[in-house]
């Protein structure tokens, strides 16, 4: 289930912040449907090889925002949002996604219709590649 959940330990963004963003697309999507169970601190810091801490620290996150939710002696789970809250968490990270884009594009003087077309070219690719190859 969180194979999907993909961790950089070179990028910039600290390893925490990379779990807590990948389990919000996984929601927002809806990978991860409501009321679905999530790995335990230990179980998904051992399966991402990292320090149980830095799990702790994107769950609390989440929680505290009210994207998990702790069940006393069951275990974690995605938590009922209203539907209003999940399109605006999708529009937040699709945002935040293109802005990272852009800034990128911009440092390398990509104009915006380069930009536009790698963006297209992408979707074509993306698209061709989880169709079997076949257009």
């Amino acid at each position: 289930m969180l194979g999907l959940l993909d961790i950089d330990p070179a990028a910039a963004a600290p390893i925490w912040r990379q779990i807590e963003d990948g389990m919000r697309r996984l929601v927002a999507s809806g990978a991860l449907p409501v009321g679905t169970a999530v790995p335990s601190v230990r179980e998904l810091a051992r399966e991402l090889r990292v320090n149980p801490a830095t799990v702790s620290k994107a769950y609390q996150r989440l929680t505290a925002d009210g994207a998990l939710e702790v069940r006393r002696g069951e275990g974690t789970f995605v938590a009922e949002r209203p539907a209003g809250d999940l399109a605006d968490e999708r529009r937040r990270l699709l945002a935040d996604g293109a802005a990272i884009f852009v800034e990128a594009a911009r440092s390398m003087g990509v104009s915006e219709e380069e930009s536009t077309n790698a963006i297209s070219e992408a979707w074509r690719e993306i698209k061709d590649a989880a169709d079997g190859g076949t257009k």
